[in-house]
């Protein structure tokens, strides 16, 4: 379960806006979670808690293949992204640091900014506390939330490898 405040967004938020090229210069997590999305929301990085939610809408993570991008978005304490689609490099480098992501075309037009949302990623429900409404999305498949709670490709393979 996912809990947190959401933060709208709106159509093709691509990676030089999730973590501008600018701030490349210096690929630790704790910097490049300092620059978060400060080119689309100069208060974003400065007031993102642990377990807020991204809410946008289509195309979420198109460009380059900045694997910093969901990095960033992690590690600045960003609980799951929500959206109405996902570039699909970002996707796969999302999953594999550890972000969870929920491909759900309703969930932009069903909450505001400032919105207390649940999210079950096991049941594909989002709920929306102010008003108690409820989208429902296509649950991750097993796989993947394996990869998640192992926090990524690397512990889940780690943890794998150990196990055999």
């Amino acid at each position: 379960m996912i809990e947190g405040r959401v933060w709208k967004f709106g159509d093709h938020i691509n990676t030089d806006l999730i973590i501008p090229g600018r701030c490349l210069d210096d690929y630790s997590p704790e910097n490049l979670a300092a620059h978060v999305l400060e080119d689309a929301d100069p208060q974003f990085a400065k007031q993102v808690r642990q377990g807020d939610i991204v809410v946008a809408g289509r195309n979420f993570g198109c460009g380059s293949s900045r694997e910093q991008a969901p990095l960033a978005l992690k590690y600045a304490g960003v609980g799951a992204v929500v959206a109405g689609s996902f570039a699909r490099i970002f996707f796969r480098n999302a999953i594999n640091v550890g972000l969870p992501l929920v491909v759900c075309s309703q969930a932009h037009d069903a909450m505001t900014a400032g919105d207390e949302v649940k999210i079950d990623l096991q049941l594909g429900t989002i709920e929306v506390k102010r008003n108690g409404a409820k989208v429902t999305f296509d649950p991750m498949p097993d796989f993947l939330m394996s990869i998640l709670r192992s926090g990524g490709l690397v512990p889940f393979t780690r943890e794998r490898l150990h196990r055999e």
